[in-house]
């Protein structure tokens, strides 16, 4: 059957429509997003400014329309930390419901890890072991571990590559400014290593998203052209020594850099900052890069559920 996914992430609202049944992979046959940064479109309390609403508005409207163009039979729509966490959360979605007719769900952190975890398992397998997934956005942190499909340790951490940027303001950032925010993201993220960690050393670390790719690029990994099998890996003494080069550039010398796009650029410090305090406190020295992450978790698991009910 075709499934398609409207994922309102904090950076991009994406569509993706594949061909998928249970039991086999879900092969990509479309997709369709923009760079809509939501959390970069918020007033000060944090809520989503009306521009911004209506934009997502325009937008998911647009992605109906796709789907029905592309023969999707069954659609899922969901939204994840910069709607979650917006004040006025509630009224952006009844005012996306009542524009397009499109019931944006709202997962929460731990659901959001638990989904990432399901495709990374899935991807990799059983053979894996015990596994370790960070996974960057815009919005969160998601950290999950475990033996199964379903992991032992869920958790979301407010440390999305978006939300720190704006804790650094220059471009390039002052020098004391990244010191405060390695500090801190480190603080936040040893709160949870015991209960991450708790069960046992991971035999395989992963790490999902955007950013942890185009680190992995800068550092050699192979381009994104040569297909989602080839293996790539981002070695964490690596991207201790890319940091300070980061830290120093602007926004527009980071674009320049193999696998990071323009509207990606000014995140790519705080991004790495917290993968690269992931990694040291969770004891990581690699993190091998999946292709498949929250999207492809919510779309296995409908799976799942539609062959319970066959």
């Amino acid at each position: 059957m075709r499934l398609g996914v409207i994922d309102v992430g904090s950076n991009t609202v994406h569509l993706l429509v594949v061909d998928a049944h249970r039991g086999a992979q879900p092969l990509p046959a479309y997709s369709h997003k923009i760079e809509l940064r939501l959390s970069e479109h918020t007033t000060d309390d944090g809520s989503i400014a009306e521009g911004g609403v209506k934009r997502l508005s325009t937008f998911v409207g647009e992605c109906l329309t796709v789907a029905e163009d592309q023969g999707i039979e069954d659609l899922l729509a969901f939204a994840t930390s910069a709607i979650r966490e917006a004040p006025n959360g509630d009224e952006v979605l009844q005012q996306v419901r009542e524009e397009t007719g499109a019931d944006l769900q709202v997962l929460s952190g731990a659901d959001e890890a638990r989904l990432t975890f399901l495709a990374v398992r899935r991807w990799f397998g059983w053979s894996s072991g015990r596994l370790l997934c960070l996974d960057v956005g815009g919005g969160s942190l998601e950290i999950a571990a475990g033996l199964d499909e379903e992991p032992d340790a869920a958790l979301s951490l407010p440390l999305g590559a978006g939300r720190l940027t704006r804790e650094l303001p220059g471009d390039p950032p002052d020098l004391d400014d990244v010191r405060a925010l390695r500090k801190r993201v480190r603080s936040d993220i040893g709160r949870v290593v015991r209960d991450v960690t708790r069960l046992g050393a991971a035999d395989r670390v992963v790490g999902t998203s955007k950013t942890v790719r185009s680190l992995a690029r800068i550092t050699g990994a192979a381009p994104s052209e040569e297909g989602p099998y080839v293996a790539r890996s981002l070695q964490r003494s690596e991207l201790t020594d890319l940091i300070p080069r980061l830290a120093q550039m602007r926004s527009s010398k980071r674009a320049d850099l193999p696998g990071v796009s323009i509207g990606r650029a000014p995140q790519l410090l705080a991004g790495a900052l917290v993968i690269e305090g992931a990694m040291d406190l969770l004891g990581a020295e690699r993190l091998d890069v999946c292709p498949w992450a929250l999207r492809e978790g919510v779309i296995l698991r409908r799976l799942d559920w539609l062959g319970q009910d066959s």
